[in-house]
């Protein structure tokens, strides 16, 4: 416990949840240090009994870096830089595949802060990975041989779910694919601030490995969305509406369960990432 901030891991791996501290007020810059320091060490902070105004958890946002909507984001009526995600039916809209928001841009977010508004009565949780964790369990030779490779990453996948689910229009497809084409990164990204290596990849939008042929990368591509769904590199968030999570991006993979058929409620805010490397 520093200055009433209290850090307490959920797992060993990955996860905290942080006390001691309220998101709607200011915070002096060692309190503002230890939240950061925390959000490296453990890739993914919950933040419990959390009454925030979203221009407050904006601000708290942008003291990250810049904050913008993601590809596909329906806006929020009130702030035009959150997203405003609502299903009622979460069946293959997207979120409930292993997934890193984004990761289909030439600049990824660096993070995500996720809001509650309405959460159903049972259900709805979301798993977080540590995709640290999954990179280092490999063996050094597959280890070494994927540091040397890129894998290509095509928003079509996930925006044709969307158009399915009716988030989107069916016309916005080939305008969104046009705007931001297949992009290709590392498939083992260095974390900008921490200097670890990690697995950078998403199942529901990494589609070939360069510098294999097709049957190479087609078996190895589904290898590795297997690995990093072991349970023994994640950790699981019961929703409340005071519950306010915060992940790093650049390590880290989520999944949102579709258990869940009541309509939920989030607001996202995205904060602005570097090429990655």
């Amino acid at each position: 416990m520093l200055n009433g901030i209290e850090i307490h891991p959920v797992t060993p791996v990955i996860g905290a949840e942080v006390g001691g501290v309220d998101l709607a007020e200011d915070l002096d810059d060692e309190t503002f240090a230890r939240i950061e320091q925390a959000f490296l060490d453990h890739k993914v902070l919950f933040f419990r009994k959390q009454n925030v105004p979203v221009d407050r958890l904006l601000e708290f946002a942008r003291r990250f870096g810049p904050v913008s909507l993601p590809p596909i984001a329906p806006v929020h009526p009130d702030h035009p830089d959150v997203m405003v995600f609502e299903l009622t039916d979460p069946r293959g809209a997207g979120a409930d595949t292993w997934h890193v928001d984004a990761i289909y841009t030439e600049t990824p977010p660096l993070g995500t802060i996720l809001q509650a508004v309405k959460i159903p009565e049972l259900g709805g949780d979301t798993y977080f990975g540590n995709m640290v964790a999954a990179y280092e369990a490999l063996s050094p030779k597959l280890r070494e041989m994927l540091s040397t490779l890129r894998a290509v990453h095509d928003i079509s996948a996930p925006m044709r779910r969307a158009v399915e689910k009716g988030i989107r229009k069916p016309e916005e497809l080939e305008t969104t694919r046009e705007k931001f084409p297949p992009v290709d990164h590392p498939l083992v990204r260095t974390h900008p601030e921490t200097g670890r290596q990690s697995l950078f990849l998403a199942a529901n939008s990494t589609t070939k490995i360069l510098g294999l042929n097709d049957r190479e990368s087609d078996l190895l591509l589904p290898f590795l969305f297997q690995h990093v769904t072991s349970g023994e590199f994640h950790c699981r968030l019961r929703w409340d509406l005071q519950t306010i999570a915060f992940w790093d991006q650049r390590c880290t993979l989520h999944y949102a369960v579709p258990d869940y058929h009541e309509r939920r409620v989030m607001n996202r805010y995205s904060i602005d990432g570097d090429a990655p490397y």
